[in-house]
């Protein structure tokens, strides 16, 4: 069993990273929280294609096809596009909270 584990240590490790984020993008309200959750999921998978792509001898998978990395940079800029959202959020509605948001948003249709 432990052995096992000591095998796959890495891929356990992203395992429990992308839960960790994937539960703090459900759970929480704050925005900012979501965002850091969303985050630590992205990390989560770069870590998992980087520990199975990984080939002893060889160059690391983030930079043989691009993929990894094409992937971590689309991701930055989905991180600065939701930041920027978040800041316009805040700057008209005065709360990072996403209930109460949809509920003042609701209130601006009527």
């Amino acid at each position: 069993m432990l052995t096992i584990i000591q095998e796959h240590l890495e891929e356990i490790v992203a395992v429990l990273l992308f839960a960790i984020g994937f539960t703090t993008l459900l759970l929480q309200r704050n925005l900012i929280k979501k965002i850091i959750g969303f985050n630590i999921m992205d990390t989560a998978i770069y870590l998992l294609l980087t520990s199975v792509g990984y080939i002893e001898g060889r160059t690391a998978p983030i930079l043989t096809d691009g993929l990894v990395l094409t992937g971590i940079v689309v991701s930055v800029s989905v991180t600065a596009l939701m930041l920027s959202l978040t800041v316009r959020l805040y700057r008209r509605y005065h709360t990072l909270d996403i209930d109460r948001i949809t509920l003042m948003m609701k209130g601006e249709d009527d």
